[in-house]
């Protein structure tokens, strides 16, 4: 069985969602969630799936104790599902092509440090796009700039507020984020 860690920031929807996916899965699941936020909704979600979860500061973060963590729980793949820190190197080290991020734009447009959520749609929105999407990628030492797996499009229209884009995003989210890491585990 592979193991799944997730790392997440906020409510944790799309961490809901994997673990979900990976219920009754007999290649893979989630073993832990990991939140920056030690008062993040995602912990909650994850214990109500009976999954390990636990908060941890910057200095855990950058100190190698994370590091540590994840080296001992050894996990197949590290997802990264609104999760708002950059990664260390250490841990990207430590996990070569083993750690995927979603970023809700089509990448390279709307990346980078500061660009997340609905900061992402309001931007979209503010340029008139046509259409925007999801990329999951590969982590690496910049925000935002790591190999690209998979893109999904979404038509917007003219009359989109930023929250309109954000439910088109989440729908695509929630359709291809579990489907792409079961792709990436069995490749």
């Amino acid at each position: 069985m592979k193991s799944i860690v997730i790392l997440a920031s906020g409510s944790g929807t799309n961490a809901e969602n994997i673990i979900k996916y990976f219920e009754k899965s007999t290649t893979a699941s989630v073993t832990m969630v990991l939140s920056n936020k030690k008062d993040a909704k995602v912990l909650d979600r994850a214990n109500n799936y009976g999954k390990s979860a636990i908060s941890f500061n910057k200095t855990a973060f950058s100190n190698g104790h994370i590091v540590e963590l994840l080296s001992t729980l050894n996990p197949d793949l590290i997802v990264l599902a609104g999760f708002l820190w950059k990664v260390p190197s250490a841990i990207i080290n430590a996990f070569p092509d083993k750690i995927i991020n979603i970023h809700p734009a089509l990448l390279p447009k709307y990346g980078g440090k500061g660009m997340y959520g609905m900061r992402v749609h309001e931007a979209v929105v503010e340029n008139k796009e046509v259409e925007s999407g999801i990329t999951i990628h590969y982590v690496n030492e910049n925000y935002d700039e790591g190999s690209i797996i998979f893109q999904a499009k979404v038509q917007i229209t003219s009359t989109d507020t930023a929250e309109d884009v954000a439910h088109k995003i989440h729908q695509l989210e929630y359709m291809h984020f579990p489907k792409i890491i079961e792709k990436v585990l069995n490749d």
